[in-house]
């Protein structure tokens, strides 16, 4: 049954990709929209209010609910896309990077012959991102693999086809990940879901207690390396994607792993800071609570 669901998903992601960019936005906004109107009854809704209630207090009202229903836009957007993200070739696809900025930062390091450890956050289309990255620089990726054969098979295929690397969320892939930055090569990890409890520490996210990984704090340290954001911003009207890179926060290098995990958090609040209803806000982000308590999502009424 679940590879049932797996394909009709994959097919869907095909159909998605006859659309042009304008046309799959124009769509994902309509879903989004569908989403906000449901209300509390749906999760990613239920979720986005939590998360934008929390994270922006000093928000009026009708501010709260401008952001959460743009928000829902915006996630929309991201599903819709995944069409073109997935199966246009990746010629087309790279055609809707119009702009990029801030690229001297990895370039200047990996023509240097030294790695770097890219903060790739929930926002925008990280997919877009990765193909760029991947067609012109060497790039491996941390992801954590679906239980599904046929979607882990697709997404190595898809994310690998300009020849990034995909590394798994396990010992094996630290390693990949460590052989990579010593041969100077880029490591992108998506660092803001929450982690196994043994394997993350509590540092603040917006003002809220949230359950960080470790891993990128150790690598950062234990490496050196320079640590950069990337995400790629979504331009109104289908006119396509702006890449923007910028140097994580100084303390992202200490070898106190609080300090670093903070440092974390701090990168990726600045990142979405410039574009929050980009932000996958329906992600359970504060799920976990570090006195055990329940997290502040509620049940599915």
């Amino acid at each position: 049954m679940k590879d049932v669901k797996v394909a009709l998903v994959i097919g869907a992601m095909a159909l998605l990709s006859l659309l042009s960019l304008k046309r799959a936005q124009q769509l994902g906004k309509w879903l989004g929209r569908r989403l906000y109107k449901s209300g509390p009854d749906n999760g990613l809704c239920r979720a986005t209010r939590v998360n934008v209630e929390v994270c922006f207090p000093a928000l009026t009202e009708d501010e709260r609910e401008a952001l959460i229903r743009e928000s829902l836009e915006q996630t929309g957007c991201s599903l819709a896309e995944s069409g073109i993200s997935w199966f246009w070739k990746p010629e087309r696809a790279l055609k809707t990077v119009v702009a990029v900025e801030g690229e001297a930062l990895i370039r200047d390091e990996l023509e240097a012959g030294r790695g770097i450890l890219l903060i790739a956050p929930h926002l925008g289309n990280w997919e877009v991102m990765n193909l760029y990255l991947s067609r012109h620089y060497p790039v491996t990726a941390m992801y954590k693999p679906p239980r599904q054969k046929m979607l882990n098979d697709l997404i190595l295929k898809r994310r690998g086809r300009l020849g990034s690397s995909m590394a798994p969320a396990d010992a094996k892939g630290v390693r990949m990940v460590l052989k990579a930055l010593r041969r100077g090569e880029i490591v992108g990890i998506l660092p803001d879901q929450e982690p196994e409890r043994e394997s993350g520490v509590y540092a603040p996210f917006f003002g809220q207690p949230a359950l960080t990984m470790k891993l990128f704090p150790q690598l950062a340290a234990q490496t050196g390396v320079k640590v950069v954001c990337g995400y790629a911003h979504r331009l109104p009207d289908g006119a396509g994607f702006e890449l923007r890179f910028s140097e994580a926060d100084p303390g992202i290098n200490s070898k106190d792993l609080l300090e670093s995990a903070q440092a974390l958090n701090r990168s990726i609040e600045r990142c979405v800071s410039e574009s929050p209803a980009q932000y996958q806000w329906e992600y359970k982000r504060f799920n976990t609570r570090e006195d055990g308590a329940r997290g502040p999502y509620g049940k599915r009424r």
